[in-house]
């Protein structure tokens, strides 16, 4: 059948047009004319059956004139007349379609030839490329045969004289694309059947030794296999015998058992229900096997997720223990497009540590609230909202298996914020609530609310509608700025305090006040290269409490009481301020690859004045009886906007900024491009301040920072820290007098410092990672925050990739380092009083500096020992104490469409190994192998 008449289709053709023409001039007859589909065709259109009357002319009542003269004096054709003079003649031509056409037509293209064997009505188009298209379907093969007759379409693949497939037929219909050995379909009715059919279903890979379609939705496999793994032998399938297919819903097989590399495993399932909905669907979540040394073994996440609607889901996981511990997480998702995103999850631990009845039995109950919450600001337009709240029990970290991260992990802190600005306004209002903990101290610190009200800068003195140059007085600016809190602070160890006693800390430690500051501007033109602006700043501030201390001689403690009520304190500062840059160039010789050297200057100089507005709030107060150690306290100590200080200020505050970049050529490009600027320092500034009428210690300590990149943005380094022109005494005390008194080149003392060193280096080709989707990283993942991954999915996959690095290997990287260094280093002064008794005298011990320093590294990074093994590592050590804070070393291996890990991970608080063999399509990822265990040390 693949060569009849092939090698004769011209004359064929030539026959068959002439036998048609002759045809049709016999058969037609009056108002009739039959044809088949793809032979002929015609424009006219079937009259309806009362146009076969004879038709009559019709005529007016009255004669009415062809022509008439406008308004405008032109002549006009009436088309009413003229239609009424007419006579509406019928088209006697009509079609009688044939009973086996079809009810659309075809286009198809003969990549080769095109055979017509006109006694059997049949087609034949041949070529690599030939195609039919009728309606949806679209068909793609080496030979295509139509019979009309039947109205059943055949394609056939075609290989070569030695044997190998020069193509297979391909089909398409919508979003269903299925390639086979063979296919035969029905066009009118559209069933069909293909013998050794391929097709894909969102990630799920078909295959069927015979597939039969009944329905444009639903079609039958026989000897079929599904698999997300995208080769022709895939490493895993599931089988079985007979299956059924509900496009873009589920499938429905019969006993269904997993191969593994074509080896079947020999556990039958009696049936098997798959779904292959795109999207969110409701299921069950199941769960991963796991072992601990404390709580012993475990099914951990298992769970039920629910689609509560369009906009809203949830998900419900538990995990049990054999010895007796439990866990339940729930979480909450919400979306509406243009409006908000969020979600909400609540964590409930209730861990039991060895047995009842045993001296080291514990019970511990924990608890975890998280929401995050994100308007947009398409919403309303002006208004935001977002909310980030994380809150518990302060031994809930402690109490979470397998992720030494968190268990480290002392703090806690939650914000929400709303913000409103208004439309041709030029004030603002925002509301805040914090929160903070610490899982050591159990203390618990809250700010509810804090609200801020701002006034833009105001102008009063310009005009409406101003004309000309501006009078210097117009630019005088006035703005506000008001803040106003309340905030309260508890500890809440359950293990000593009670409910009462903790809402008892709440009231007692309740504080609020308000802080309000109106700052007054000049702007003025520059003069030459300095830029000039005066200022006035008005501050003040109100509190509900006084704090009142005396020093008891009988008890040698200090006494402390409260006044509530409504207090205020003020204070007022004036200043101007000049500001200039100033540059300097330094060029090399021509041809030199260093082109020249570009040092920036940014220094500041201001003047200001703050009066003693706040001296009759101190008072002196007796610290200790054996050092009569007495210091100036103020009555608002402590309170809630702290307090202004009671010294006057008239000085100099200053600032030096630097900023060097050199030009650097290639020799090899000389155009313009060749040309790159390299920083060589981002900043290094130095700022401080000299109050002329201070009594003592005038100069201020000396703050420095810096910051540049080397190495081509590889290395980037920041430091700063602080000097202290004075010096010091015999005891370690500091006195008024300048330490370059004595030293003239010295700025002086060092008191604190800090500098931090990180890198990053790692090779492979940059422009092509994760081809084909093989392995995962944390760089590709999909989330963005206005149409990406929710915010809880997102957090749940950086907390999966931070437990399981070697799930999330990147094998297109072949190796991969992170360094990062700090170092911070702090001289107190602070006096020790020490004292000790000699032969019934006191002697105090002098003090002496008390000097701190720590540095820490860390390290990650990761090696391709294969393009299929990769092994990466990261650790913390600190560097005072020697001693490793943690490490994690993980073995991943690539197995096409499945990924094996290793991993150990090791601190001081716990241990844990993992081993885990997971599909890589997410379809899959909870049908997972998995072996873990963890220890802890208590």
């Amino acid at each position: 059948m693949d060569n009849v008449y092939k090698g004769k289709a011209k004359y064929i053709l030539a026959s068959v047009v002439i036998l048609l023409l002759m045809t049709v001039s016999f058969t037609v007859k009056a108002n009739t004319f039959s044809c088949g589909i793809h032979l002929c065709a015609n424009d006219s259109l079937p009259q309806p059956a009362s146009s076969k009357k004879k038709d009559k002319a019709i005529k007016p009542k009255a004669p009415v004139p062809a022509f008439y003269v406008g308004d405008d004096g032109d002549t006009v054709w009436n088309k009413v007349a003229d239609t009424s003079v007419r006579k509406v003649n019928a088209d006697t031509l009509h079609v009688k379609m044939s009973k086996d056409s079809l009810d659309a037509p075809v286009i198809y293209h003969a990549d080769d030839s095109m055979v017509m064997d006109v006694p059997s009505k049949k087609i034949i188009l041949y070529g690599k490329d030939s195609k039919t298209k009728f309606k949806d379907n679209d068909l793609t093969a080496p030979g295509i045969e139509f019979d009309q007759g039947s109205n059943m379409v055949t394609a056939f693949l075609k290989k070569d004289s030695a044997g190998n497939v020069i193509a297979y037929p391909v089909f398409n219909q919508g979003s269903m694309k299925t390639v086979s050995d063979t296919i035969k379909f029905n066009m009118k009715t559209g069933k069909g059947i293909t013998k050794g059919s391929y097709t894909q279903q969102g990630e799920i890979f078909i295959y069927g030794e015979k597939i039969k379609k009944v329905s444009p939705d639903v079609f039958y496999a026989f000897k079929g296999r599904f698999t997300t793994c995208n080769l022709d032998t895939p490493h895993f399938a599931f089988v079985s015998k007979r299956i059924k297919f509900i496009n873009k819903k589920f499938a429905i097989t019969g006993p269904v058992h997993l191969e593994f590399e074509g080896v079947p495993v020999p556990i039958y399932l009696p049936f098997g229900i798959f779904p292959l909905v795109q999207g969110k669907h409701s299921g069950i979540l199941p769960p991963v096997f796991t072992e601990d040394q404390q709580y012993g073994l475990a099914l951990q996440g298992l769970g039920y997720y629910k689609i509560l609607s369009d906009n809203w889901d949830a998900t419900v996981r538990g995990s049990i223990y054999s010895y007796g511990s439990w866990t339940l997480d729930a979480n909450s998702t919400y979306y509406k497009r243009y409006h908000y995103r969020g979600n909400f999850s609540f964590s409930y631990k209730h861990m039991k540590l060895n047995f009842k009845g045993d001296p080291d039995y514990q019970l511990n109950k924990a608890f975890n609230i998280i929401w995050n919450h994100s308007m947009d600001s398409k919403a309303r337009p002006g208004v935001s909202f977002s909310a980030n709240v994380n809150v518990g029990s302060s031994s809930y970290n402690q109490l979470v298996v397998g992720n030494p991260i968190q268990n480290y992990a002392n703090s806690q802190s939650s914000s929400i914020n709303y913000s409103k600005v208004w439309k041709d306004k030029p004030f603002n209002l925002s509301l805040s609530a914090t929160h903070s903990q610490n899982s050591v101290d159990k203390s618990f610190n809250v700010t509810l609310p804090n609200v801020s009200f701002n006034v833009n800068t105001l102008y009063p003195f310009r005009k409406k509608e101003s004309t000309g140059i501006m009078k210097w007085y117009e630019n005088i600016g006035v703005a506000l700025n008001s803040s106003a809190s309340s905030s309260t602070r508890f500890l809440a160890d359950s293990t000593t305090l009670s409910r009462s006693s903790i809402s008892d800390q709440i009231s007692t430690n309740y504080v609020w006040g308000a802080v309000h500051n109106v700052p007054i501007s000049l702007s003025l033109p520059p003069v030459g290269p300095l830029q000039i602006t005066p200022s006035v700043s008005y501050q003040e501030k109100w509190y509900q409490k006084k704090l009142i201390q005396h020093w008891n001689k009988a008890d040698t403690t200090i006494d402390t009481t409260y006044q509530h009520g409504f207090y205020s304190a003020r204070s007022m500062s004036y200043g101007i301020g000049m500001s200039t840059r100033i540059f300097g160039m330094y060029m090399f010789k021509k041809g030199s690859k260093v082109e020249a050297i570009r040092h920036e200057i940014r220094p500041s100089l201001s003047f200001s004045y703050t009066p003693d507005m706040n001296s009759r709030y101190y008072y002196n107060l007796q610290y200790d009886s054996s050092v009569n150690d007495i210091r100036r306290a103020s009555v608002f100590d402590g309170i809630n906007g702290g307090v202004f200080s009671e010294q006057k200020f008239m000085g100099l505050s200053f600032g030096l900024d630097n900023h060097v970049e050199m030009k650097v050529r290639d020799p090899k490009d000389t155009s313009a491009a060749g040309v790159k600027k390299v920083t060589l320092l981002d900043n290094l500034s130095i700022s401080g301040n000299y109050n002329f009428i201070a009594d003592s210690f005038k100069m201020s300590t000396f703050a420095l920072s810096g910051g540049t990149s080397l190495f081509n943005n590889k290395l980037r380094v920041t430091a700063g820290g602080s000097l202290d022109p004075y010096e010091l005494d015999s005891t370690g005390r500091r006195i008024d007098r300048l330490i370059w008194k004595d030293k003239l080149i010295s700025l002086g003392r060092l008191t604190n410092a800090s500098v931090s060193l990180s890198t990053q280096f790692q090779g492979g080709d940059q422009k092509n990672k994760n081809p084909n989707g093989v392995g995962r990283n944390l760089s590709n993942l999909p989330y963005d925050p206005a149409s990406g991954l929710s915010p809880d999915e997102y957090q749940a996959e950086t907390a999966d990739i931070t437990n399981n690095p070697g799930l999330y290997a990147d094998f297109t990287i072949p190796w991969s380092i992170n360094l990062a260094y700090s170092f911070n280093y702090s001289r107190s002064q602070q006096l020790q009083s020490i004292t000790k008794n000699f032969i019934g005298q006191t002697v105090i011990i002098p003090t002496s500096a008390i000097k701190t320093v720590t540095q820490s590294a860390t390290f990650s990074g990761s090696l391709g020992l294969s393009a299929k093994w990769q092994m990466s590592l990261s650790s913390s050590y600190n560097i005072t104490l020697s001693q490793l804070s943690y490490w994690q070393l993980s073995l991943s291996r690539d197995l096409h469409c499945w990924q094996m890990s290793i991993s150990i991970s090791n601190s001081g608080y716990s241990r844990s190994f993992t081993i885990t063999v997971s599909p890589k399509s997410g379809l899959l990822r909870d049908l997972k192998l998995n072996r873990s265990r963890s220890f802890q040390n208590y």
